[in-house]
């Protein structure tokens, strides 16, 4: 069974403590729950969509990694054993298990296409080009209001549209919070790099460019280096510049109706709906 529901219990009642940060435990697509990997639970859902990672602490990667494949798809990550697939289009729901209002920061959508199998792809070789970011809210009142703060108000949980116009193929879709709570120190920024894999049907053509894994960040970047609690009126948001006629999606919270099945291999696929509540109709 899913552990979506539990997260949310969770989350509702304030139970993740702060030292625990955090990792994606659900992606909701279509109306399905699918699983993400669970730290606290390697080896409960062995064909997830979700990579695994060695992260166990369910830490973060700093700017001593941005020059490693830590970076790509956090500590020791694994290709997933299976993915969703997804209409151009359509919404991803990520749901995170819980998330510290301390660990204030942007909030970061990006795709890669794996050009074959998402669960044999080299992550080195991936290139990612982003489609959606919230950085800085509102700066009006020191540490200021983030991305992060509108994942929190939303259980937790973050929404991002796969591009109208994307070229059909098996993509990793990467989703990370930059936490800043602690940037004023020289490698205090965490980063928590979290990598899916989707199956994108479209009739679309387009393939923008992207950028390596480990090429995202500069560990020097000023966004990455600055106290966030003396007050912050604007904010640049590191890695590359969103494409094109990507738009950020108003944020929203529908609850799953069914449990997604990950798929595997690279077959054509139909987009699985919830099966329809039978209702008996009167006489």
């Amino acid at each position: 069974m899913h552990q979506f529901y539990i997260a949310l219990v969770v989350a509702i009642s304030g139970g993740l403590s702060v030292s625990a940060h955090s990792f994606v435990s659900n992606i909701n697509i279509n109306g399905l729950s699918y699983d993400g990997f669970h730290p606290t639970e390697p080896n409960a859902h062995p064909i997830a969509i979700g990579w695994s990672t060695t992260a166990f602490d369910q830490g973060y990667v700093n700017q001593t990694g941005y020059r490693t494949d830590e970076i790509i798809c956090h500590r020791g990550a694994k290709n997933a054993k299976g993915h969703a697939p997804i209409s151009a289009g359509g919404i991803v729901h990520i749901q995170w298990n819980g998330w510290p209002e301390s660990h204030k920061g942007p909030v970061m959508d990006y795709l890669a296409l794996c050009d074959g199998s998402c669960e044999t792809v080299d992550k080195d070789a991936l290139r990612f080009f982003k489609i959606d970011q919230v950085g800085l809210v509102d700066g009006s009142e020191a540490p200021g209001l983030w991305g992060s703060d509108r994942l929190i108000a939303n259980n937790n949980s973050w929404m991002v549209e796969i591009p109208r116009q994307i070229q059909p193929g098996f993509y990793v879709l990467r989703t990370e919070i930059i936490a800043l709570h602690n940037a004023s120190y020289e490698i205090g920024a965490q980063n928590y790099p979290q990598c899916i894999n989707l199956q994108i049907v479209s009739n679309g053509t387009d393939l923008p460019s992207g950028v390596l894994g480990k090429e995202l960040y500069d560990p020097n970047d000023p966004s990455m280096h600055l106290d966030i609690y003396k007050g912050v009126s604007t904010y640049k948001i590191p890695g590359p510049t969103p494409i094109a006629g990507v738009q950020t999606v108003t944020l929203s919270h529908p609850l799953p109706t069914g449990s997604g099945t990950p798929l595997t291999g690279t077959i054509a696929t139909i987009i699985p709906t919830p099966a329809p509540t039978s209702v008996n109709s009167a006489k």
